[in-house]
């Protein structure tokens, strides 16, 4: 299973164990069982603190728990955890073999304070990069508290179960046999949604913070950039983000981030976060902003109101808050989210092996969903609206050369269709002759292009028609001491290496408007 330079690796972090753990498999006569067997022999004889045992237990087969030896603490894995996963699977070796998390403390002790039994189950796809952040979350989980368990289970080897609980998106979470949550989710996500009255104390915590020179409002690579270069000015820099790393957490593989070949959104984004830690940044992520109060005199404190109630004020406000997938709008569409309807196909798309699906956009990446999904599915069929498709020739050659692929021009979707549970098929319009076509289909996925994050400044300051924050070649919007970057706003192009570039240009606008202020009595003063 693991070749030789994998295993060196492996071996070399299995040495930071500090307490014996055993691996109890469950199997059958499957290939994957097979597989899984080898994995955990193979495993067993890098440690001699880790012991391997069939025992053939378990309902799931094939599936395998982690225990840490006579004690309560472990996790399980039903099919195999590789791809994405692997580094999971890692991390719960290490974990429920003693090695500390690094997870900060105050979490640690939310989550071993949890009071109640919670069992968790986790829906992945090995080729889903959003997956691992649920199942190493959860496994955590786990290891901390000993009435919290999880089972991560490999939708592709329980196809059966996937089908009979309707699972059509990955990861999705299962509570006590109950639905939980669907989509990327991190721990602090995952407290805030069953520990009642944490919102309350995060907004107390919060609400008592002391005013900031710079507030950044977004934690992508915008987002991250500002801070660091305010933060190394010496100058007192917080971020508020309703999830570090923003849209760059949905994005499989990066190869045009200059002096990085090749990247993964997952692995930018923890890098980003751990660049930003490095200085003494205030980082309050899992919060939401849903207001921007001005400052009432020049100099004086703008508010940042949260969804939680509290209120966070400083002297400059950086607004880099992103954008999210565009919908589509039409009938069907939301009541079919997650039943059919998706818009990440490198997580999705194993789910609907052997069916028939849709894409929607011909841009690049609508191109390269379809490129990938022919690989998994039985039929592809691409609808562009436009009368050409968008994306760069070398891959619109790729994909005329793939048998199984239908394209439609000149289309417009006008509904998404259903039987109550999951998507049958689709209706488009031909814009040529306006005649309606039905597609018979079991998934449909939205590849058609990304809306700000910027519904809650509607009143506050400037927005182009397309609801991104109109700025100047300074990053200044409209109000006074508010700079913006990003996605969200009128800068062109959306790219990850110009959204950091427009974060670092933004905030070093900031520093140069705050150092140019006037002494500010009254409010500012008294704060």
């Amino acid at each position: 299973m693991l070749d030789a330079n994998l295993k060196e690796q492996l071996k070399a972090y299995l040495e930071r164990i500090t307490q014996p753990i055993e691996l109890v498999a469950s199997l059958d006569a499957s290939d994957t069982a097979r597989e899984m067997e080898e994995l955990l022999q193979e495993i067993a004889s890098l440690s001699h603190l880790i012991t391997y045992e069939r025992r053939d237990d378990d309902a799931r087969k094939p599936s395998f728990a982690i225990h840490r030896t006579g004690t309560a603490v472990g996790v399980r894995f039903a099919g195999l955890p590789m791809g994405h996963e692997f580094n999971s699977l890692v991390l719960a070796l290490l974990q429920v073999g003693g090695y500390p998390s690094k997870t900060e403390q105050d979490v640690i002790e939310q989550v071993q304070a949890l009071d109640g039994d919670y069992q968790f189950e986790t829906y992945f796809s090995q080729s889903c990069q959003n997956c691992p952040d649920v199942v190493q979350a959860l496994n955590l989980m786990s290891v901390l508290n000993p009435r919290i368990r999880h089972v991560a289970i490999d939708g592709a080897s329980f196809q059966s179960e996937v089908d009979g609980r309707q699972v059509m998106a990955v990861p999705s979470i299962y509570l006590n046999g109950q639905p939980f949550g669907q989509g990327r989710m991190d721990l602090e996500q995952i407290l805030a949604k069953i520990d009642t009255g944490a919102e309350a104390r995060a907004a107390e915590k919060l609400k008592n913070k002391a005013p900031y020179e710079v507030l950044v409002v977004g934690g992508g690579p915008a987002g991250a950039a500002a801070a660091i270069y305010a933060a190394r000015k010496g100058i007192r820099t917080g971020v508020v983000a309703e999830r570090f790393g923003g849209q760059v957490l949905d994005t499989m593989a990066i190869e045009n981030f200059i002096s990085v070949s090749h990247t993964e959104g997952p692995k930018l984004a923890v890098a980003l976060e751990e660049h930003v830690k490095a200085y003494e940044v205030d980082i309050m992520n899992v919060q939401r902003a849903e207001k921007l109060v001005p400052a009432s005199i020049p100099g004086g404190l703008a508010e940042v109101h949260l969804k939680n109630g509290a209120v966070l004020k400083a002297r400059s406000v950086i607004l880099a808050t992103g954008a999210r997938w565009r919908q589509m709008n039409v009938p069907g569409e939301a009541e079919y989210r997650n039943k059919g309807v998706a818009y990440c196909p490198h997580c999705d798309g194993p789910l609907f092996k052997g069916k028939r699906v849709a894409v929607i956009g011909g841009g690049n990446s609508g191109v390269e969903a379809a490129i990938d999904l022919a690989g998994i599915v039985t039929h592809v069929t691409l609808i562009e609206f436009d009368g050409k498709l968008r994306a760069d020739a070398v891959l619109q050659r790729k994909l005329n050369s793939l048998p199984n692929v239908k394209v439609i021009t000149s289309a417009l979707t006008t509904e998404v269709h259903g039987d109550g549970q999951k998507v049958v098929g689709l209706s488009y319009k031909n814009r040529d002759t306006d005649e309606l076509h039905r597609v018979e289909l079991e998934g449909i996925f939205v590849q058609i292009g990304l809306v700000p994050n910027t519904e809650w400044l509607k009143e506050t300051l400037t927005l182009s028609n397309r609801g991104e924050i109109e700025v100047d070649h300074r990053g200044a919007t409209s109000v006074p001491g508010v700079f913006a970057a990003g996605d969200a706003t009128t800068a062109p192009y959306k790219q990850i290496v110009i959204a950091m570039g427009e974060g670092a240009k933004a905030s070093l606008s900031a520093f140069d408007y705050l150092i140019r202020l006037a002494p500010v009595d009254g409010e500012a003063k008294a704060a």
